[in-house]
This record gives structure tokens, sequence and C-alpha cells, in this order.
């Protein structure tokens, strides 16, 4: 027993010298192997769902590795001189591991646990570093973004000066005034398009002033609707203000943004002919504003995700394009106000995307 001791001693200070970078699951079995003298070591990491082994095992040994883990459960075979242990933290089960040689069933409980707790440690850490990575990259993503955007923005510029120039000289045939006006019209899409990698750069970054004022919601939207005229041209809309003095707190520009890119996929998405619904309601302290259509509805795994920056539903991705930025754009802006968006969407019912924002707001000196 005073042996035995010695040998957990000797192979928990080994564990505090363990390099924390690499799996621990090789580094453990050999430091069994050569503390305890076990003819055959296997440990299994659930979280990575790797076995790592030593010595001698038969083909049955992963089977019943993972069945330790899976029915958390613990036996011992004497006889030949096996112990098998789940490892635990706490009540839950991370890991499983198979012993064979000499070694009594109380120091096979400790062996298990501080395998448990070396595992625990280094997942710990590992998910610490792989979120700060993932937040490096997307830095990374939303800096390129913002640079490339405003690469575009000086081209763009030109070609649109130069048509509108084009235009202005006159002289041009039919044929070379609609490809004039095709070059102009697509220009402006790549430019809105480059506005909204901008904000989203910005708003993401933090790197925005909200440039709050009080605004009338009813003047706001119908500027809004008849911006969007054309686009929603094909279809029955319909505009239903619960109070025509209603005001909000924001930056009109951004909550623009936002109506915009609700009321543009409403006009992409919903069925030719059908009612789009517009609404905007008080809420205890908020503004809610919601945009209602008849169109192909989103499945419910999706609509968690419908926000997220990049993401298309992959019913409607090859059928319909977009980029996947406009929804995250909104979310960014509400939550910028301090406000959220959210959906509703269901076949008989169809789909509704709201957005609330705060009724007042700080508002700068002197506005």
């Amino acid at each position: 027993m005073v042996e035995e001791a010695g040998r957990l001693h000797a192979f928990t200070l080994q564990m505090t010298r363990l390099n924390v970078h690499q799996e621990p699951g090789p580094q453990l079995a050999l430091l069994l192997s050569e503390i305890f003298g076990f003819e055959s070591v296997a440990i299994f990491d659930a979280d990575l769902d790797r076995v790592y082994a030593l010595g001698e095992w038969g083909p049955e040994m992963e089977d019943s590795l993972r069945s330790a883990y899976f029915f958390a459960s613990s036996s011992d075979e004497p006889e030949i001189g096996l112990a098998r242990r789940a490892l635990r933290i706490g009540d839950l089960a991370i890991g499983s591991a198979m012993l064979r040689g000499e070694a009594s069933p109380q120091a096979c409980n400790s062996i298990a646990s501080l395998i448990a707790i070396t595992f625990d440690r280094y997942h710990s850490l590992a998910n610490v570093s792989r979120t700060e990575s993932a937040q490096m990259a997307e830095q990374l993503r939303t800096t390129v973004l913002d640079s490339l955007a405003h690469a575009y923005k000086t081209p763009l510029t030109a070609i649109r000066a130069a048509t509108s120039g084009l235009q202005a000289m006159g002289g041009l045939t039919e044929g070379q005034d609609d490809l004039v006006r095709l070059i102009d019209e697509q220009s402006q899409l790549l430019n809105d398009l480059t506005t909204r990698l901008l904000k989203t750069a910005r708003i993401e970054s933090r790197d925005v002033a909200l440039h709050k004022q009080k605004v009338a919601v009813g003047p706001l939207m119908d500027g809004l609707l008849a911006q969007m005229a054309d686009h929603l041209a094909d279809f029955d809309v319909e505009l239903i203000l619960e109070r025509d003095e209603m005001t909000v707190c924001c930056d009109q520009e951004l909550l623009e943004s936002l109506l915009t890119q609700y009321l543009e996929n409403a006009g992409k998405f919903a069925f030719p002919g059908s009612r789009i619904t517009i609404e905007v309601m008080e809420r205890s302290h908020q503004v809610v504003f919601s945009v209602h259509d008849f169109g192909p509805c989103i499945a419910p795994e999706d609509q968690e995700r419908v926000f997220d920056r990049y993401f298309r539903c992959e019913a409607t991705a090859q059928k319909i394009p977009g980029t996947g930025i406009g929804l995250s754009v909104a979310m960014q802006v509400a939550r910028a106000h301090g406000g959220d968006v959210w959906l509703a969407s269901h076949p008989q019912s169809g789909t509704t995307f709201f957005a609330s924002l705060p009724k007042e707001g700080a508002l700068p000196k002197g506005a």
C-alpha cells in the first residue's frame, strides 16, 4: 500500500508537468505505463472522441472502453488484473479507462479521478483557445470586408459618374442608352451592397456613433414605401399604424436600413400578388415594427440562424439571389439601439419579421 501511495504521488506530480497545449491522452497513458508498470493502458476521451492505447489489447477493447463511458460504469476482473473505470467530473462521465496490471481498486479509482481532472482542464483551456481564435478570425474578416468595401466605393462612384455623363451628353442610340442604363443600375446595386458591408463591419466592431433623434413613425414609413414602390409593385401593400402620432428615438438612417432590409426580403420571397403587411405597434416602452408576407416557410431549424451573417436557408438559397448579410445588419442595428429582432414563420399564417426599439432614449444635447 505504501508503494502504491508513492506511485500515486509520483503520478500526481507528473500530471502537473504535462504539456497543456497537447492532448493529454497519450501523455497520461505513457505515464501510467511507466509509473505503475501496467501491462496495457487504454483511455477514451469523449470530448475529442479518441482512444489512446498502449500494450496489447484484443479487438473488443474499444467497444468495452466506450461501453464503460456510455453506461458510466466501473468494474474489476481480478482474475485477469483488469480494471474498467468511467472518468467523471461530478456526475458527468467524460471518458473511460481500462488498466491491466497490479493495482488496488482504490488506486484505480484515484487514477480515474486524476485523469478526469486532467481531461477537464485541457478541454477548458482548449475551448477558451478556440473561442479566442474564432473571435480573432471574425475580427479579421470584418476588417477585410471593411477594406474591400472602401476600395470598391471609388471605382463605383467613377462608373456612375461616367454613365450619368454619357446620358447627359445625349446622342446615344436606343441600344447604347439601354446598355448605359443597365451599367448604372448594376453599379447602384454594387454600391448598395458595399454600403451594407461597411455598415455591418462598423456596427459589429462598435465603430459607429448613433445619431439619435425623435423620429415621427408615420412620415418615416411613408417615405420608405415611396422609395420601395417599384420593388413592391407586384404586391398588395398595407401599412397599419397603431397610433398616428407615434415617435421613436433612433438613428433614422440606421432604422431605415433595417426596415429596408425587411421590405426587400418581403419583396423577394413573397408569392406574387400576395399581401405584404407592415405594422407598427407600441408595447410598453418599445415601438415594434413588423413586416408580414406569404411566401416560403422558414424551417424551424433555420429560424434561430436566419439573422446570422452569411446564413441563407437551404430551401431558397439556390432559387433567390442574396448575400446573407442584410438580416445580420438589421439585428446589429436593433441591438445597437437597445432593441432586438425575431421572426415567426408558419406554412399557413406566413412569415413575420419583427424589430423592437426603445420608444424613448438618450438624445444628444439640444435635440
